[in-house]
């Protein structure tokens, strides 16, 4: 058994995978929020409730949606991994990590998006319609508006899942705090280091679910409106 990393070693180690992480999860969180959030307002725009029903793109973009979502992340990284080489040139390191992570999380976020679509007030939708407003401006000043605290919500819950996917893809040199806790920490015998990444991880998570909770507070109408 190898001796103890120093603890400034440690701090230091922990550092560098953690901004590693971050890049990862941050990168991937807004590439899925830009392509998941269009995808689910189509998912709720298309559906049988919805403004523009059309049962057949409907049924073909859940289809979709729901088999790339039920793909376990680690499977999803094997499949991808040429995919990933021919796009950025490698598989592995923390960019190339963010390609699979963004695939499994567009879908993610898309059904994110149309749950919190479908719980805004049909009375609501119905007087914009009421009054002449355009379908775009109705998606957009209706629906998106209604539901910004509940999207916003959403944005922190995948971030979240994320973070996980992030460290999952440390057992395949993945980079950030995964690569770390198992190569460093765990095949090198290291708990300051193996311990010191879980804890990391957990606070990563705690922060990133805190400050989307938070976000979502001020952007909540429903709040400002009682607040004022």
């Amino acid at each position: 058994m190898s001796d103890a990393t120093p603890w400034p070693e440690v701090l230091e180690i922990l550092g560098e995978a953690t901004g590693q992480t971050l890049y990862m999860v941050l990168i991937s969180t807004l590439l899925a929020v830009v392509g998941g959030l269009p995808l689910g307002v189509l998912l709720h725009l298309s559906s049988p409730n919805g403004l523009n029903p059309r049962p057949a793109l409907y049924r073909i973009l859940g289809v979709v949606v729901d088999v790339v979502r039920s793909i376990p992340f680690v499977v999803l990284l094997v499949v991808l991994a040429s995919f990933t080489r021919l796009l950025i040139g490698t598989s592995i390191g923390s960019s190339a990590v963010i390609v699979p992570l963004t695939i499994g999380a567009v879908p993610f976020f898309a059904r994110l998006t149309q749950n919190a679509l479908r719980e805004v007030s049909f009375t609501v939708v119905e007087a914009a319609i009421t009054t002449g407003s355009s379908r775009l401006r109705i998606v957009w000043t209706v629906l998106l508006g209604e539901a910004r605290a509940a999207l916003v919500g959403a944005v922190g819950v995948t971030a979240v899942a994320l973070i996980g996917y992030a460290a999952m893809a440390g057992a395949i040199g993945g980079g950030g705090l995964g690569t770390t806790a198992i190569q460093d920490g765990y095949q090198g015998y290291d708990d300051r280091i193996l311990y010191g990444s879980v804890v990391v991880l957990g606070v990563l998570a705690f922060a990133m679910q805190l400050i989307t909770d938070i976000a979502a507070k001020v952007v909540d109408r429903r709040r400002s409106a009682n607040i004022s």
